[in-house]
């Protein structure tokens, strides 16, 4: 068995907050977890929910999963990092995604092209601010500072943080699917953060980790559902994963899909995206194979759940994070444990 570290997701608000999710992480903090982790899409932001939780607690790391790099400037995105790092006293994890093509041009009104590109020069500019070494600059295309334009003023200049940073080396987490990315990400960043993962086949990413640090953290959302019902709970899971497959995405683009095509389920992805079209949730969520639901989470009794951790331990993935609202989940998680 290896060193499988707990975290805590907390994922992104509906219509409001949960109405637990400090207590929650003071919870998880009391057990032990070594992290929690705040979402964004577009509704609230992923920072101010762990400003609240790291006031309540000590220990427990604070994660973004993810920050969406549209939202913000690169400096500004550091900024709020180096804040928080330092309120919270060197707890704080920088977890960056791209988002997808509808939200960032729908919502953030930014031009989506080049994501690879962009990210390379988002993180480079972010771990400057944070070394604090010289003024900031950056000669790439997508944030160039000082800022070269016709339509300014020419009279940006470079400049230092005012603030000293806690830590010079914040850690940065990407979320990535496609295969590209992924790989950058293993180049440019401390840890990966996929949206779906198989423990008990890995294979589809290996050549795409080639080079993976021995401290590269791989951090995993997965469900945790303990119950006797596991048709029930394997259904659940696979209303989840067709709601990413058929609903997050423009139907010629969708970054979810295409990673279960890798995966090998391409009738099934392009059938449950047609049905979606078609407001056929209920049929859709029938379409994938309960083995694949079953593989990516953690649903049936608590000794079927422990014979089942064995393969998320012997997997390349460093931190579980546990997907709950309920704090008897959580205490039973890390008794498992």
């Amino acid at each position: 068995m290896g060193d499988l570290k707990l975290g805590l997701a907390q994922g992104y608000w509906g219509a409001g907050p949960q109405p637990n999710f400090v207590e929650m992480a003071v919870e998880a903090e009391k057990l032990g977890f070594d992290s929690v982790w705040s979402a964004e899409t577009y509704g609230n932001d992923a920072f101010t929910p762990l400003c609240w939780i790291g006031a309540h607690t000590e220990k427990i790391k604070l994660g973004t999963a993810v920050v969406q790099l549209s939202g913000r400037t690169p400096t500004s995105c550091a900024m709020h990092a180096l804040s928080l790092d330092y309120l919270s006293n060197g707890r704080f994890m920088l977890g960056l995604g791209v988002s997808g093509p509808q939200v960032v041009e729908g919502w953030y009104g930014r031009p989506f092209p080049k994501p690879l590109a962009r990210t390379r020069e988002y993180v480079d500019i972010i771990r400057q601010v944070f070394a604090r070494e010289a003024p900031v600059t950056n000669d790439g295309p997508h944030y160039p500072l000082p800022y070269p334009g016709d339509d300014g003023m020419g009279l940006g200049k470079p400049l230092k943080p005012i603030v000293h940073p806690v830590r010079n080396s914040i850690p940065i987490y990407i979320g990535a699917e496609g295969p590209k990315n992924i790989a950058q990400t293993v180049e440019i960043a401390d840890g990966w953060l996929p949206l779906f993962y198989n423990p008990y086949d890995e294979g589809m990413y290996a050549e795409n980790l080639t080079g993976m640090r021995d401290d590269f953290e791989i951090a995993q959302m997965v469900t945790v559902n303990i119950t006797d019902d596991i048709p029930a709970a394997l259904l659940q899971m696979k209303y989840f994963m067709s709601f990413y497959i058929g609903g997050m995405g423009a139907k010629s683009t969708n970054f979810h899909k295409e990673l279960f095509i890798r995966m090998g389920y391409e009738a099934e992805a392009e059938k449950i995206q047609q049905l979606f079209m078609e407001g056929k949730r209920d049929e859709a969520a029938q379409v994938l194979p309960d083995e694949l639901a079953d593989n990516m989470s953690l649903v049936g009794p608590k000794d079927r759940i422990r014979e089942r951790l064995a393969a998320w331990r012997d997997s390349k993935v460093t931190t579980m994070l546990v997907a709950t609202t309920n704090k008897d989940t959580l205490r039973d998680i890390s008794e498992l444990f």
